[in-house]
């Protein structure tokens, strides 16, 4: 029944999200990282279509996966933190709302393709 999933709070030590994790939580609205958080699967949070906000900033992201957001709907806002190295292809596709606001660090290691 994950349709139903509102809120997700990651713990601590929690490392990764795995692949199609929260695939279609279409009520999901409000998820919690952990700092300890290094990686985002592939369409984990795909269809997600009433989570509006995702503040990452205190995480030591690393990577986010193959259309990890894609079909957000609502998401008006992401913040990434500067330890973001590899943004796989079609993350935020569909997600008309999001808006970039702001482009922080950029490193020359990073790999970006096809937002």
């Amino acid at each position: 029944m994950a349709y139903k999933i509102v809120v997700v709070d990651i713990p601590e030590g929690v490392e990764s999200i795995g692949k199609a994790a929260f695939m279609n939580c279409v009520s999901l609205t409000t998820v919690s990282f952990p700092k300890t958080l290094t990686s985002i699967g592939a369409r984990s949070f795909y269809q997600c279509s009433s989570l509006d906000n995702v503040d990452l900033l205190h995480t030591n992201l690393k990577q986010l996966g193959h259309q990890a957001f894609h079909f957000c709907w609502n998401l008006k806002s992401m913040t990434i933190p500067d330890s973001l190295q590899t943004l796989e292809p079609g993350v935020f596709d569909e997600c008309p709302k999001l808006v970039p606001s702001k482009v922080g660090f950029y490193d020359s290691n990073a790999v970006v393709a096809h937002l």
